[in-house]
C-alpha cells in the first residue's frame, strides 16, 4: 500500500464478481454470454468489484466493453467501483514474472479494462514459480504503485495456502512491507476449510490486510452434476475418489426433507456466510451490496463492521440474481441485520427466514462433510509433479492468450 492510500480493509467490497467464468474453460462459448447484461446487473444491485485476469481468455476484453457502456460512463463513476486484475499467468504451462513482461501485461490490462488504473494487481499462481521470481513481480508491481500510481494496491493469488503463507512472510520480511491482499480459492468450503484454519492465523502475522475466497464450489465440484465441462473438456484436477464422495454426499443431501437442498446451493451458501463471520478478521468495511446506499467518504470517517470478502462467478443473469438474494439474506441475518433489512426495504420478515436458512444450511453442511469424511480437506497437487515452465524470457504483449486448465492446490494427504 503506498504512504497516501486508505488501507483496503476500508474500502474494498465485500461481495466481488469474479469473471473466470467468462472463458471457454467453464463455458463453451464464452462470446456467447451476455457479459454486458451481468455487469450492468450487478452494478444495479450493487455490486461494486470485479475481478479478472488476462490468463481467463477473454474475460478482460469482455469485462472492459461492458463497462465502456453509456449505461455505466453514464451512472457509475470509476471511483465507485474496483477492478482487480493479475499478472504473471500466461497459459497452463508458461508463467512470465519478469519486470518487462509485468509492466507490459499491467498496460495491456490498462488497455483491455479501458480505465487509467487498476485497484488491485495480482501476481497469478505463484506456486508456479520460485520465491525471488515472485518478489521481483512484487517488487515492480509496487514501484509501478509508487511511481505512476496506475496500481493501488499489490497482492498475490494462488491455490496452496501453505505456499501463500511462505511467500506473504517472505515478501514482508525482504522488503519490510506487507502484501496488501492474498487471494485462494477452492480453500474455504464445504470440502475444504484449510484457508481458516492453516492460512489465517500466518497472513494476519504477516501483516496482509485483506483475505479473499475465490471459488466456493472448489472450480465447481460442488454439484449436482459433477464438474464443469467446457471447450477444453475435463479440466477439473480432483481425483476420481473425490469425485465420487461428492457424488454420495450430493445424492445424501437430495435425500433431505429441507427445500433447495442440492448441494451447490448449500455450498455457495455456507461458504459466503461462514467466510463473512470467519473471514471477518481479513476482511473488510468495503460496500457490502446491501442495499443501502454506501459512500467512500462515510466509511473513511466513521468505520464500520469488517466482513469476509468472497468472489463469486456467474455465468447468466438469473445466477446473479439468485447469488444476490443469498447474499442480502445472509446480511439479514447477521446480529444487526434486522436494520439492515428494515433500511434496505427487505423487512423483518426477511431477517426470520434468514436465521431458519441459516439453521438449515448448517444441517446439511454438517450431515456432507460426514459423508464426504476422509475427503474433508483433501487438496490436489499444484503444480502438477513435473511441471516445467516453458516460457523464459520470451515476451509478446499482444499475443492473444488461451485459457488452459485452472491452477490447482496440494498438501500432503492421503484420500480414503
Amino acid at each position: 500500500m503506498s504512504q497516501t492510500s486508505s488501507p483496503l480493509s476500508i474500502l474494498l467490497p465485500s461481495l466481488i464478481c469474479g469473471t473466470a467464468t467468462f472463458n471457454n474453460q467453464y463455458n463453451p462459448d464464452p462470446y456467447a454470454l451476455p457479459t454486458t447484461g451481468i455487469v450492468h446487473k450487478a452494478l444495479s444491485l450493487g455490486v461494486r468489484a470485479f475481478d479478472t485476469s488476462p490468463y481467463y481468455g477473454p474475460a478482460e476484453d469482455l469485462l472492459g466493453a461492458a463497462l465502456n457502456t453509456p449505461f455505466v460512463l453514464d451512472n457509475f463513476p470509476r471511483r465507485d467501483y474496483f477492478l482487480l486484475t493479475k499478472v504473471g499467468r500466461i497459459n497452463g504451462s508458461e508463467f512470465d514474472y519478469s519486470a518487462s513482461w509485468v509492466r507490459q501485461s499491467v498496460q495491456r490490462s490498462l488497455k483491455r479494462l479501458h480505465t487509467t488504473y487498476l485497484d488491485v494487481v495480482y501476481c497469478h499462481d505463484v506456486e508456479f514459480v520460485s520465491p525471488e521470481e515472485v518478489l521481483t513481480a512484487v517488487n515492480e508491481l509496487r514501484r509501478i504503485r509508487d511511481e505512476s500510481g496506475i496500481i493501488k494496491y499489490v497482492g498475490i493469488s494462488g491455490y496452496p495456502v501453505t505456499t501463500l503463507c511462505d511467500l506473504a512472510e517472505m515478501i514482508l520480511e525482504k522488503t519490510g512491507e506487507p502484501l496488501d491482499i492474498v487471494m485462494s480459492y477452492a480453500n474455504f468450503t464445504l470440502q475444504n476449510t484449510r484457508l481458516a484454519s492453516i492460512a489465517l492465523p500466518r497472513l494476519k502475522a504477516a501483516g496482509v490486510q485483506v483475505v479473499p475466497n475465490a471459488s466456493v464450489l472448489g472450480m465447481g465440484l460442488l454439484r449436482r452434476k459433477g464438474v464443469p465441462i467446457g471447450e477444453q473438456g475435463d479440466f477439473h484436477p480432483s481425483p476420481s475418489g473425490l469425485r465420487a464422495a461428492v457424488k454420495s454426499a450430493s445424492n445424501w443431501s437430495d435425500s433431505q426433507n429441507i427445500k433447495d437442498r442440492r448441494i451447490e446451493k448449500v455450498a455457495i451458501r455456507w461458504a459466503l456466510e461462514t467466510w463473512m463471520r470467519e473471514g471477518a478478521t481479513v476482511g473488510s468495511r468495503g460496500d457490502p451490496a446491501s442495499g443501502i446506499p454506501w459512500t467512500r467518504e462515510r466509511i473513511e470517517k466513521y468505520g464500520g463492521a469488517k466482513l469476509g470478502v468472497s468472489v463469486m462467478g456467474v455465468s447468466s443473469i438469473e445466477e446473479l440474481e439468485e447469488t444476490m438474494r443469498v447474499w442480502r439474506s445472509i446480511l439479514d441475518g447477521l446480529e444487526d441485520g434486522g436494520k439492515t433489512a428494515v433500511e434496505s426495504g427487505r423487512g423483518t420478515t426477511d431477517r426470520e427466514w434468514s436465521l431458519q436458512r441459516q439453521a438449515q444450511v448448517r444441517t446439511l453442511a454438517d450431515g456432507i462433510r460426514e459423508v464426504l469424511g476422509g475427503w474433508v480437506d483433501f487438496t490436489w497437487e499444484s503444480p502438477p509433479e513435473g511441471f516445467v515452465n516453458k516460457r523464459k524470457g520470451r515476451a509478446d504483449p499482444s499475443q492473444q492468450l488461451p485459457t488452459p486448465a485452472a491452477s490447482p492446490d496440494h498438501i500432503p494427504k492421503e484420500g480414503p
